[in-house]
């Protein structure tokens, strides 16, 4: 096994996205990351895109538990749950995102797993919280966008209508932050011999994530109501003779050299646009303008302009494109393999680059159950053993 996590085991207790996408990338670092399901499977098997007859799979799945091993286990029942114990005592990490307070209900909670297991890392992800009145709100994606600010980001630039951007970005957002903060705790129980409880909250990570330039106006106390809002202009998608394309123009030079390709000089000294401040503050102005010229020629005729005059630019392109494009395949970013019961399929390799402890290439989810009988005879279960489990439903095993 490769990978910086390698020797690390993680129990994913997650389901849906924010969860099972963070130790996915623990996975793809090289962490032995046990999925652990109830007998139905997780419930993103069976949402969005199906992509097997059986129903196990959905491309959502694919795509946020890929090289993970899967134990399906009714913890409902108590050999269920003793199995969960002795999996525990030999793990490094615990990840769930049950809502608050339903592990301790389970007799999971944080406090009783840390006598298991003095080194645990335990890990709570949840919507808003643990604590204050949307502690035990339901919480999805677009709940968070809305509560956060994202979605006033994302308004229409003429109406101010609040806008829900079109991929779950807190979840996702939340994903990366918990993988983050479960690498800094391992950093740290190396140097203190103990682990710690981690709580990761989507509201939490979302505000965090908007503020550096989001937020921008409200970070001088008391100076709110003159700073200008930094997004309250048009987006930077512009329509070309042929297609869509976009432009950043952000320091003098790349300004100056906008105009010069654009062959309109004279903008260079405009008063509106000549200095960073008065480009910020007549932004709507500029980008309207920028439209009408940009209007006037071809995306390939503009890039090749553009990229001459070193001004940042790129064709806008569709999700069908992108796999085509010749960065992304000059970089080989897309890996293609054989998934059992499904064929070919595509993911993107993961993004670090470890010279030292290269990233696991990508791999196939499991099936439901489908590592229990190994992982269960690591715990010290004999095959007999196994096999009555499966049979009074404690486990479920994928069965050849």
């Amino acid at each position: 096994m490769t990978g910086p996590l390698a020797g690390v085991r993680v129990i994913d207790l997650t389901s849906v996205v924010s969860g099972p996408f963070a130790t996915m990338f623990l996975a793809d670092q090289g962490a032995d990351v046990i999925k652990v399901e109830p007998p139905g499977g997780d419930i993103t098997r069976r949402s969005r895109q199906s992509v097997d007859p059986t129903g196990q799979f959905s491309a959502l799945f694919i795509s946020t538990n890929r090289g993970k091993r899967s134990l399906s286990i009714d913890l409902k029942q108590p050999e269920g749950a003793d199995i969960l114990r002795k999996l525990i005592v030999r793990s490094d990490v615990l990840v769930q995102n049950f809502r608050p307070q339903v592990m301790d209900r389970l007799g999971f909670g944080e406090a009783a797993m840390r006598s298991l297991n003095p080194r645990l890392i335990y890990v709570s992800i949840s919507g808003a919280g643990d604590s204050g009145p949307y502690a035990e709100k339901r919480v999805y994606d677009p709940i968070i966008q809305g509560l956060s600010g994202f979605a006033d980001v994302q308004a229409e630039a003429r109406t101010r209508r609040p806008q829900m951007i079109r991929t779950i970005v807190a979840d996702k957002t939340t994903s990366l932050v918990t993988a983050q903060a479960v690498a800094s705790a391992l950093y740290a129980r190396e140097k203190t011999g103990v682990g710690q409880h981690i709580k990761v909250a989507m509201l939490d990570a979302m505000i965090s994530y908007l503020w550096p330039e989001a937020m921008a106006q409200y970070t001088v106390v008391g100076q709110e109501a003159t700073a200008n809002d930094p997004n309250a202009r048009p987006d930077l998608i512009f329509q070309t003779i042929d297609g869509y394309m976009t432009v950043g123009t952000i320091s003098d030079s790349e300004w100056q050299g906008f105009c010069r390709a654009a062959g309109q000089p004279a903008l260079i000294e405009d008063k509106r646009f000549s200095t960073p401040a008065a480009r910020t503050a007549n932004a709507s102005e500029r980008i309207y303008l920028m439209g009408d010229i940009l209007a006037t020629r071809t995306t390939a005729d503009w890039l090749a302009r553009l990229d001459e005059a070193d001004v940042p630019c790129a064709p806008v392109l569709r999700r069908g494109e992108v796999m085509n494009n010749e960065q992304v395949v000059a970089r080989e970013l897309i890996a293609e393999f054989d998934h059992p019961g499904i064929g070919r399929v595509r993911q993107p390799k993961p993004a670090p680059q470890f010279g030292g402890t290269p990233s696991r290439t990508p791999s196939p989810a499991p099936a439901v159950g489908e590592h229990g009988a190994e992982i269960l005879a690591d715990l010290g279960y004999a095959r007999e053993d196994i096999e009555r489990l499966a049979g009074a439903k404690v486990v479920r095993l994928a069965r050849a």
